[in-house]
């Protein structure tokens, strides 16, 4: 019998979700599933269970979220300063604006290796990727939310006498912080995006480099593993992200 109403829709999911691995593993034990492939949940969770078991996944873990987390911090910061800057001066948004819809129009992973040839192996070449992502977003976001505030209350501030540092305090600055914060869960999935698709092309840590290991010596179960344990960690990002953006809207 299946439970009514909204507060029980997590307990469904969790039984679909439980029924699909149950029918995955029963295909994979009757042989209708090629584990060179698709390998069973159980040896998914095998191989997911090595990984911390012996220890060597800390340092990878450690490489993807200094990149992506510094990638997102200076994309956060750069963007939004930019996104000001070309909102309130029309002479400077006459030359960022363009950069910025050519950045934005082109797969920006596909800058990955020439990051890679300027900037080394290393990490300086992920936070490069994970920080133009995230700054093209961030600014786009800034730059069209300060052009949406209602100009009647921009009006209304100048009439009562308000100096330009009060429109950027009372208008613009609370408008800029709600538009970010909505996107921030996009920001944090472009900022691993560019961690993990820079470790992919070259790297020695980290969870692209993993990948791109298994990749290599076809293993699947690995393969899946570290797109599971991927795909938990950005889920979790992006819970602490909604609960940020939920404590500072409050106001809203």
């Amino acid at each position: 019998m299946m439970l009514p109403g909204p507060r029980y829709a997590w307990l469904r999911q969790l039984a679909a979700v439980a029924v699909l691995l149950a029918v995955w593993e029963a295909a994979g034990r009757a042989d209708m599933l090629n584990p060179m492939y698709v390998p069973n949940p159980s040896r998914i969770g095998a191989a997911l269970v090595d990984l911390f078991a012996d220890g060597r996944i800390w340092p990878h873990l450690d490489a993807t979220f200094t990149a992506a987390l510094g990638g997102l911090a200076l994309g956060i910061a750069v963007g939004i300063i930019l996104g000001v800057v070309a909102a309130l001066v029309p002479a400077i948004a006459e030359l960022i604006e363009p950069v910025m819809s050519v950045l934005n129009a082109i797969p920006r992973v596909i800058l990955a290796p020439l990051f890679v040839i300027w900037l080394g192996i290393g990490l300086a070449s992920k936070v490069a990727l994970s920080f133009i992502l995230v700054a093209v977003l961030i600014f786009f976001t800034v730059f069209n939310g300060i052009r949406q505030v209602d100009r009647r209350l921009v009006e209304r501030v100048i009439t009562l006498g308000g100096s330009r540092w009060s429109l950027v305090r009372h208008v613009y600055l609370p408008s800029v912080a709600a538009w970010v914060l909505g996107n921030l869960k996009i920001a944090v999935g472009f900022a691993f995006t560019g961690a993990c698709v820079g470790e992919f092309v070259a790297a020695t840590r980290g969870l692209g480099y993993l990948l791109s290991f298994a990749q290599s010596t076809y293993n699947a179960a690995l393969m899946f593993a570290l797109i599971l344990l991927i795909l938990v960690v950005v889920l979790l990002i992006f819970a602490i992200a909604g609960r940020l953006e939920k404590y500072l809207l409050r106001w809203n």
